[in-house]
């Protein structure tokens, strides 16, 4: 443990911030590979309320403070920051089922420890980070005062077919560095229980948002949440560095959840929109599915106006 925390405090100390105190904690002191969250606490008391800002796929802690200052900030800004790792460990999807359990049990562990019951909490997260927190605000008990989310898949339906299409029309998935596709559509049909095709209600009941549910049922509980849902679409970058078209992207998800969400009398639902802000670390390369399109200080004011 140790040893993870000095590579996580090496991150903070390259970036030129101070370090607070951090923690890992795991759910099964036996497993250190799933189950657990790590803790970026604030200066001083009292807190301003607490977050749980949820990776990417694939993501770890340490690339998540690579990628951005965030989780840093928040917690100078006097909000206890808590990046979680569920029973999948990297490889987690976030939305599902056993994903949900799991962040249940952090969000129970962390509240009961920190004694932060009467404290409100936010919740945030990168591509299917953002998945992962959407579906969760969507059947808490105890609801959060704030969302966001950047750029993340929400419409599995939409999600495979368009998966389906990069495997059975441009050929993707056909060689060893490109068989993340198949691994996604074999772990989505796992998830679901089929295709979209075979048992298109499992698709509507557990995508955070689904396009063709015209009964709208799992976004009804976000109808009193602030949420903010960041995207940089550019689909020429798309087209030209990796061969993919507007389907395969998720702005799709993003302005159509924003959409309904206001016409069901959310005001507070936004999509916002950035332009040549996306850059990957630690090369600066270019990239609009990236953490650093979200302007951080603006972020941390409107979350703590939602107190």
């Amino acid at each position: 443990m140790r040893k993870y925390l000095w590579t996580i405090l090496s991150f903070l100390m390259m970036s030129g911030l101070s370090a607070q105190k951090i923690e890992k904690v795991f759910l099964d002191k036996n497993d250190t590979t799933r189950n657990y969250y790590t803790i970026i606490y604030p200066d001083s008391l009292p807190w301003e309320g607490y977050l749980f800002l949820v990776p990417g796929f694939g993501e770890t802690v340490e690339d998540v403070l690579l990628q951005t200052q965030l989780p840093v900030e928040t917690a100078k800004r006097g909000i206890l920051t808590v990046i979680p790792t569920f029973q999948d460990g990297v490889s987690s999807f976030g939305f599902d089922s056993l994903s949900q359990q799991a962040f249940n049990r952090i969000v129970d562990d962390v509240t009961r420890n920190h004694k932060l019951h009467d404290l409100g909490y936010y919740l945030g997260g990168f591509s299917m980070g953002g998945s992962a927190v959407i579906k969760f605000a969507e059947t808490a008990d105890k609801k959060p005062q704030a969302i966001f989310a950047i750029d993340s898949p929400l419409d599995f339906e939409r999600f495979y077919n368009s998966t389906k299409r990069d495997v059975v029309l441009f050929g993707k998935g056909g060689s060893d560095d490109e068989n993340i596709y198949l691994y996604l559509l074999s772990r989505i049909e796992q998830i679901m229980g089929g295709t979209p095709q075979t048992v298109l209600e499992n698709y509507h009941k557990i995508s955070p948002y689904s396009l063709s549910d015209m009964t709208q049922s799992a976004i009804k509980g976000l109808l009193d949440i602030p949420i903010r849902i960041y995207i940089e679409p550019d689909i020429q970058w798309w087209l030209d560095e990796r061969e993919t078209d507007v389907f395969g992207l998720n702005i799709i998800d993003c302005s159509a959840i924003i959409n309904e969400l206001n016409k069901l009398g959310n005001d507070d639902a936004v999509l916002i929109t950035t332009r040549n802000k996306g850059y990957r670390q630690p090369d600066h390369k270019r990239h609009p599915h990236s953490w650093s399109i979200i302007d951080n200080d603006e972020l941390i004011e409107w979350l703590l106006h939602k107190k």
